[in-house]
């Protein structure tokens, strides 16, 4: 049941109206109702205005909402398109820290700028010779060829000359003449042996500065290779004087001793004997541990130019702790090297001898001298471009041993790469990073500045 005013019970009369004056609205007759629209269909301005929420109090949750709840931090959703699964979605900041992606280590020029592993270590010499060929090979076979010409000038001239004085002169005097002769000769090969020991310590400090600059992504000239080495010759020559003189020093005396027990006979025979065994195998292992541990010197006074005292020192603190490592790369590209040079070299060299050993000595044409002769020149030059291949590869593999221990102990990778950075942004003011020692001052003299 309704609360209706107008309700009345059933079979009851109806009530009488009141006697009042009708409203002259109600005397027209009801307008048919309009249809239900919704408030998107109805005129703009027939919709109800906008009455804003009140505004809640500060500290307190929105209305509608549970104070209690916290908001979930909202994640970055990745592309249209892309897998939401296949990378991690980093929060934003404030409600964790994102990990840095790892970067590879720059590499601007032949190895990367960080501690190289044995295997960069042995193909790294090699790059060095491909890279760059005019200042590397260039340089090695045009020294190779310089020493070979002077030798062979030298030497010749004087030959000539002795058997030139042996046919003129007297029978009675060609003995003599010959012994003088001889000696000649013997004296005129210490030329060619000192141009040659110049000519390969000036190649090695060549070398190591192409590899050198090679790392920081500079590809040098042969005039400018040469014209920085120039100056650290005299260095490089003192510390070849130095080790040779140790070298034959100790032979002397281990040679010396022997030649006096066994002088003096009877028992001492076999003591000398002993002696020279043993004192061989102690010379063998000394002279190899020593050859590691002062095997950098020469890249330290090209590269730090330094004098000869102070590069001993530098070399063996960065040896120290490396020496077997060290070790394994010299003689594994040395045994390297030597196999590929006597694969090449043996088979000229045996032609050459059955070519000479089918001629007849007594024969007087020159026909059958044209084969030996071309056997022979091609012998020389095969063995010169051997030769400079396995000089530049020695030399580099040094210079990259220097680089290497000297990225592990002093940190020599991050000089590197501030140096490549400021040269690539047009900073010149960075030093030279060769120069820069372990405490961080920098030496003077570079022929780079």
């Amino acid at each position: 049941m309704t609360n209706d005013e107008n309700w009345q019970e059933p079979g009851r009369p109806a009530p009488k109206a009141p006697d009042t004056e009708p409203h002259p609205a109600s005397a027209a007759p009801p307008a048919q109702a309009e249809p239900f629209k919704w408030p998107s269909e109805q005129p703009f301005n027939n919709r109800a205005p906008f009455v804003p929420l009140p505004q809640q109090p500060y500290g307190q949750a929105p209305y509608g909402q549970n104070p209690y709840a916290q908001q979930a931090p909202q994640y970055p959703q990745p592309p249209y398109g892309q897998n939401p699964y296949q990378q991690p979605v980093l929060p934003q900041a404030g409600f964790g820290y994102a990990q840095p992606a790892w970067a590879p280590p720059p590499k601007p020029g032949l190895i990367p700028l960080r501690p190289l592993g044995f295997g960069t270590l042995l193909g790294a010499p090699f790059l060095t010779l491909k890279r760059n060929p005019k200042a590397t090979f260039g340089s090695a076979l045009l020294v190779q060829a310089i020493t070979v010409v002077i030798s062979l000038l030298v030497v010749g001239v004087i030959t000539f000359f002795v058997i030139s004085r042996i046919t003129s002169a007297a029978p009675e005097d060609q003995d003599a003449i010959a012994a003088g002769g001889i000696v000649a000769i013997l004296l005129g090969s210490i030329v060619p042996f000192l141009v040659g020991i110049a000519a390969t310590v000036f190649l090695q400090g060549v070398i190591v500065n192409e590899a050198a600059r090679a790392t920081l992504g500079e590809k040098l000239t042969l005039g400018a290779t040469w014209k920085a080495t120039w100056p650290r010759l005299g260095q490089l020559l003192l510390w070849t004087l130095i080790a040779g003189a140790a070298v034959t020093v100790a032979v002397g005396l281990i040679g010396g001793v022997v030649v006096l027990l066994i002088a003096l006979g009877d028992g001492f025979i076999a003591a000398g004997i002993i002696l020279a065994i043993l004192a061989g195998l102690a010379f063998v292992v000394l002279a190899v541990w020593l050859g590691i541990k002062l095997s950098i010197v020469p890249s330290v006074i090209v590269l730090e130019r330094v004098g000869v005292f102070p590069a001993i020192g530098r070399s063996w603190r960065l040896t120290d702790g490396y020496f077997w490592r060290t070790l394994g790369v010299q003689y594994l590209i040395a045994f390297i090297v030597g196999t590929v040079s006597q694969v090449v070299v043996t088979p000229i060299t045996f032609l050459y001898m059955i070519a000479v050993s089918v001629i007849d000595p007594t024969s007087s044409r020159a026909e059958d001298w044209i084969a030996p002769a071309l056997l022979y020149v091609g012998l020389i030059i095969v063995t010169l471009l051997v030769a400079s291949v396995t000089s530049v590869v020695q030399s580099a593999a040094l210079a990259f041993i220097y680089i290497d221990l000297r990225m592990r102990k002093e940190g020599l990778d991050l000089e590197l790469i501030r140096f490549v950075e400021a040269q690539q942004a047009g900073n010149g003011s960075v030093p030279d990073p060769y120069l820069v020692r372990a405490g961080g001052s920098a030496a003077t003299g570079s022929p780079w500045a």
